[in-house]
């Protein structure tokens, strides 16, 4: 599998591309899978429902399964996973695309936009290999127009060799 990320600060607009890129590259015709790194606890079951009851009574993974999807809850009741033990866990696609885990070593863009009060990541993040804003800066790596979703999933798609 081809892992490429998409960083940037808090509002820089990287769900949206996130979004957008998954339409764009699974409309080339390849697969693709995403992970959201978040910095809060997520918990996609009801306390009282049969799920949540298992999980409580020490089930390691639960499997919440529908006609249309399932989730698989796993507890690792430790320290938070690593990236590639995440990834380890994902059926084989043609390319994941990663929200956040900025620290991570794969190859990232970084979403930028000005205004946020923040400075940019990649002068200092050899990882992140272009910058996708809708202002000008100044980087020693490419810059990618945010709202040309197309381009930027040209240079992603180039990056991994999927084209």
């Amino acid at each position: 599998m081809k892992v490429y990320g998409v960083i940037g600060w808090k509002n820089a607009g990287k769900t949206s591309l996130m979004e957008r890129l998954v339409a764009e590259i699974t409309g080339r015709g390849f697969s693709v899978s995403t992970v959201k790194h978040v910095h809060h606890d997520v918990d996609l079951d009801q306390p009282g429902k049969d799920t949540f009851r298992h999980r409580l009574a020490g089930a390691r993974e639960v499997v919440l399964a529908s006609a249309h999807r399932f989730a698989i809850l796993h507890e690792h009741r430790g320290p938070e996973p690593d990236l590639m033990a995440v990834l380890a866990r994902l059926a084989p696609v043609d390319l994941v695309l990663v929200e956040g885990y900025k620290r991570d070593r794969h190859a990232k863009v970084e979403v930028f936009r000005e205004g946020e009060g923040r400075s940019l990541i990649a002068p200092s993040d050899a990882t992140v290999r272009a910058v996708a804003t809708d202002t000008v800066v100044d980087v020693a790596v490419p810059v990618l127009d945010l709202n040309d979703t197309g381009a930027v999933a040209d240079f992603i798609l180039a990056e991994v060799g999927l084209v």
